[in-house]
């Protein structure tokens, strides 16, 4: 993979900065990485573009980066819609639409500063938030 494009804005591929991914794994303890590759997988058990993601069941607890384009609100509508726990790395974009129809619904984390994906040198040119949905407690 082309580590040049990975951190430019020809891309809306961000790699998780591991250190950060270590901390939630440790608090979430992550099953499924429901958008990856296999370069840059979180978890033993992922979904990568030619599986789909999005056309398949999420189960577990999950762990999700998705691609920050066009398509962000598909993944965001998903994680809302399983009838899982699912750990969301996001771009703060509060003026969306998926923000406002989907996040404020579940747990939000804004984290301080700006995040360095994967191994690039220069920070990331917008602020990132977590954000958790858990479904299950709504059918328990």
């Amino acid at each position: 993979m082309n580590k040049d494009l990975m951190f430019s804005s020809k891309t809306d591929l961000w790699e998780t900065p591991q250190d950060l991914f270590d901390h939630l794994d440790f608090i979430h303890h992550f099953t499924l990485d429901v958008c990856a590759t296999p370069d840059n997988a979180k978890c033993n058990n992922y979904y990568t573009p030619e599986i789909d993601g999005l056309s398949q069941k999420w189960e577990g607890t999950c762990w999700c980066n998705p691609p920050y384009g066009r398509n962000i609100g598909r993944w965001v509508e998903k994680a809302y819609n399983s009838n899982c726990k699912v750990v969301m790395l996001l771009p703060a974009r509060t003026d969306t639409k998926w923000f406002h129809d989907f996040c404020l619904m579940g747990k939000i984390e804004f984290l301080r500063g700006r995040l360095k994906f994967g191994n690039s040198k220069n920070s990331a040119p917008f602020p990132s938030m977590i954000v958790i949905f858990d479904r299950r407690a709504d059918n328990a």
